[in-house]
C-alpha cells in the first residue's frame, strides 16, 4: 500500500488548507508539509487544490442484494392504482415477452392510497408468471402461474411480512457469480457518492456472502454484516460477533447486529400503533406485532448470549415503546439500536438517550410516506419521523436508506433530513428538520472528524456541504472517495 500525501485539503475547523499524510490505511498526520520527516521514500502525492475533505459516508441500512437486483426488476412505482399497475405490466410484456417458466418480478408498488383494491384475477395475464414486491418489501402480490413456479397455493396471492420476505428471497435467487457482479457494480456506484461503508441487512446470509466477496479480492467498502434469527446458529458457528473482523477482508468486514422485528410497515398497515388505522377493524386494526408477549425479549437475549447485539425494527409508536422496553431489560447501554422509529410517543423521546439506544433512521422514507402518513396517522404526524424532537431529547442518530426502499445515496438521505421536502413540494413538518451538521454526523458511521491515527476513510467534495444551499445537498457532487487509504473513486 503506497503512502499518500493529500496536499491543500480543506478540513472542517481548520483555518487554512492542510496536508494529510496517509500510511497503511490510516491518517498518519494532519498538517504535515515535509513528508521526509517520516522517512518515506515512495509517496503518491495528490494536490486537492483547496477541495473539502470529510469523513466518508455510511449507509447504515441496506439490503444490498435486493438493491443490486433492483435494476433487473420492472419498476412499477409510478402507478397510482392496482389497475394502473397492471397496465404498466401489460405495456412491458407487449415489448418484452416473459420466457415461459420464469417469473416477471416487479418492484415498488405502494397500495396504501390506491383507490381500488387488488384482487387475484386482476394480475392474471394469459399464463405469464408475475410477482410484484411492494416498495417497502413487506408485501408480495403474485398470480397463479408465479405461485405454481414458487410451489405455493393460489391462496397465497397476497403475502405480508415474513411470508413475503421468504418469497422475496426466492425471487432474488441468482447464481453467486451473477449476484456478486451486480453487488460490486452497486458498490462502485456508491463510492461515487462518497460511501465508504454499509450495514448490510440482506435476508440471505449477509456474513457468508461478504466473506466470499472479500476472499475474491473486493476492497471497495467497509461492511457490517447483519444476522437474522434463522441464521443465528450458523453465524455462531462461523464466529460472527458484533464488531468482530470476519474472513480475509483486511479488517473491512465485521460482524453486524442481530436483526429482530417488532412490527411491520406503514404502507402495509402492519406497523403496530396505539391507535387503529382508519377503515380497519378487528385484531389487526392497530397493526401487527411480530411476537407474542415476552417473545421479543427472549429473542433479543439469544442474540446477546451469542455476542450479536440486537437491532430492532420498530415503526409504530406501540412497537417503538416495546423495543425500548426490551433494551431497558437487556441493560446494554450504548449498544442498542432501533431501526426506523417512524412514529414515537412523546414520552418515549427521552428514553433513547436515557437507555443509550441509537435511532437508526431513514429520512427519505418521510418523503415517500408523507401522504400515506397524513391519511393513516392523521392527527399524529407531528410526531412522525420526529428527527428534531429526538435530537433535542439527546438521541444519537445513524442514517441509512433501507435500499431498495430508498436509493443507496447518503446525500438523498441528508437532504431529506435537512429540508423535509422533495419534488418541489412544500416541506412536510419542517419543525422536524435537523441541521446539516447533525445530518452529516449521522451519515459518517460514528466518526465525528478526521483525526490522526484514524482510518483513512474519506470523501472529497468541491463544495463545503456545511455551507451549501440546502436544496443542493440531494445532488451534491463528489470528487473522490477513499477507503482504508485506497481510492475507490476519483472523478
Amino acid at each position: 500500500m503506497t503512502p499518500k500525501l493529500l496536499r491543500h485539503a480543506r478540513i472542517e475547523g481548520a483555518d487554512r488548507p492542510r496536508d494529510l499524510l496517509i500510511v497503511d490505511g490510516r491518517i498518519r498526520s494532519v498538517g504535515v508539509a515535509r513528508h521526509d520527516l517520516f522517512g518515506l521514500e515512495d509517496l503518491e502525492v495528490t494536490d486537492l487544490e483547496g477541495r473539502f475533505v470529510r469523513p466518508g459516508l455510511w449507509d447504515m441500512h441496506v439490503h444490498v442484494g435486493q438493491w443490486a437486483l433492483r435494476s433487473a426488476r420492472l419498476d412499477v412505482s409510478a402507478a397510482h392504482s392496482a389497475a394502473e399497475t397492471v397496465d404498466v405490466i401489460r405495456a412491458h410484456l407487449a415489448v418484452h415477452p416473459q420466457p415461459a417458466g420464469t417469473v416477471l418480478v416487479g418492484q415498488g408498488f405502494r397500495d396504501g392510497l390506491w383507490p381500488d383494491a387488488p384482487h387475484p384475477e386482476l394480475l392474471e395475464l394469459g399464463g405469464t408468471a408475475v410477482a410484484l414486491v411492494s416498495a417497502d418489501v413487506h408485501t408480495v402480490w403474485a398470480n397463479r402461474t408465479a405461485l405454481r413456479i414458487l410451489g405455493l397455493g393460489d391462496e397465497h396471492w397476497w403475502l405480508r411480512e415474513q411470508p413475503a420476505f421468504d418469497v422475496n428471497v426466492r425471487l432474488n435467487t441468482v447464481d453467486g457469480a451473477t449476484l456478486d457482479s451486480l453487488v460490486l457494480a452497486a458498490a462502485a456506484r456508491a463510492a461515487e457518492r462518497g460511501v465508504v461503508g454499509i450495514a448490510d441487512f440482506e435476508f440471505d446470509d449477509a456474513p457468508g456472502a461478504w466473506m466470499r466477496r472479500f476472499a475474491a479480492g473486493f476492497r471497495g467498502l467497509r461492511v457490517r454484516a447483519q444476522v437474522y434469527p434463522q441464521q443465528l446458529d450458523a453465524a455462531r458457528a462461523a464466529g460472527v460477533r458484533t464488531g468482530a473482523v470476519l474472513g480475509d477482508s483486511g479488517g473491512l468486514l465485521t460482524g453486524g447486529r442481530y436483526k429482530l422485528f417488532t412490527d411491520g410497515s406503514l404502507n402495509t398497515r402492519t406497523a403496530w400503533c396505539d391507535d387503529p388505522y382508519p377503515g380497519l377493524e378487528g385484531a389487526e386494526a392497530c397493526g401487527l406485532p411480530s411476537y407474542e408477549d415476552g417473545g421479543l425479549l427472549r429473542a433479543a437475549r439469544e442474540g446477546v448470549a451469542a455476542g450479536i447485539v440486537p437491532t430492532i425494527h420498530a415503526i409504530g409508536d406501540r412497537a417503538v415503546a416495546e423495543a425500548l422496553d426490551v433494551f431497558a431489560a437487556l441493560d446494554i447501554p450504548g449498544q442498542g439500536r432501533i431501526q426506523h422509529a417512524q412514529l414515537v410517543r412523546d414520552a418515549d423521546l427521552p428514553r433513547f438517550a436515557a437507555l443509550g439506544v441509537r435511532a437508526s433512521v431513514q429520512p427519505e422514507h418521510a418523503m415517500d410516506d408523507r401522504d400515506v402518513a397524513d391519511h393513516y396517522w392523521a392527527g399524529r404526524t407531528g410526531r412522525a419521523f420526529p428527527y428534531r424532537s429526538l435530537l433535542e431529547a439527546g438521541a444519537v442518530f445513524e442514517f441509512g436508506s433501507d435500499a431498495p426502499v430508498a436509493p443507496l445515496d447518503p446525500w438523498v438521505t441528508i437532504s431529506a433530513a435537512v429540508t423535509r421536502m422533495r419534488d418541489g413540494r412544500d416541506p412536510w413538518h419542517p419543525e422536524q428538520a435537523v441541521p446539516v451538521a447533525a445530518a452529516l454526523r449521522a451519515s459518517q458511521g460514528g466518526v465525528d472528524a478526521l483525526a490522526e491515527g484514524g482510518p483513512a476513510d474519506l470523501m472529497v467534495t468541491d463544495e463545503d456541504p456545511l455551507a451549501a444551499e440546502p436544496r443542493r445537498l440531494r445532488t451534491m457532487p463528489v470528487h473522490a472517495t477513499m477507503v482504508s487509504g485506497e481510492w475507490t473513486f476519483r472523478a
